[in-house]
């Protein structure tokens, strides 16, 4: 997934138009929208100045961030929660997604030149006991079909966000969206 010169210009200047923002730590695309954007990167798990930077995939398309959002308002992280909290089989393999996380993590950050971040340091989205934000397990999802059950779950539920047309760049399609959410702060 890593691309070996790094992501490309254009595809950091759709993201940065994306997030309202210059992107830091960007290491690749992890996935593209059905528009041909990026909707997901992979970032650095530790950003150029060094800080530890937990979040390896992150939903940049502000249209599916828009959906998911409207998910996490609807109720669904609780329900998913409690799910978890009575569903074996679902809890295992969320902890396997848990654990699929922090593995590719660490080979990021090998990659990269740099020291994994410290045993214990949480992965995303509340994984592995609970539900915490959608967002992450959606961009998990996305860049690793079929490895996060609930992260599939959301991805499904948020619908075809793609479908109004491309979000950022000189093909997008109706009015700018609003950028990603930026309160997760994630690069």
């Amino acid at each position: 997934m890593t691309e070996p010169d790094g992501p490309a210009p254009a595809d950091l200047a759709v993201v940065a138009e994306q997030l309202g923002r210059p992107p830091r730590g960007v290491q690749a695309v992890a996935h593209r929208c059905p528009c041909s954007l990026p909707d997901v990167v992979q970032t650095a798990p530790r950003l150029p100045d060094g800080t530890p930077f937990p979040t390896l995939f992150y939903l940049t398309c502000p249209r599916a961030a828009a959906a998911i959002s409207r998910l996490e308002a609807g109720g669904l992280m609780r329900e998913m929660t409690a799910r978890l909290a009575s569903d074996a089989g679902l809890r295992a393999r969320y902890q396997a997604a848990h654990e699929d996380y922090l593995t590719r993590r660490d080979a990021a950050a090998r990659r990269a030149g740099a020291e994994p971040l410290p045993p214990g340091t949480q992965s995303a989205g509340g994984m592995p006991d609970r539900v915490k934000c959608l967002h992450a397990l959606a961009a998990q999802a996305l860049a690793v079909p079929g490895v996060n059950p609930l992260g599939d779950e959301a991805v499904l539920a948020a619908g075809p966000w793609w479908q109004a047309g491309p979000c950022a760049g000189p093909h997008r399609a109706g009015p700018a969206p609003m950028a990603a959410d930026t309160s997760r702060e994630a690069d």
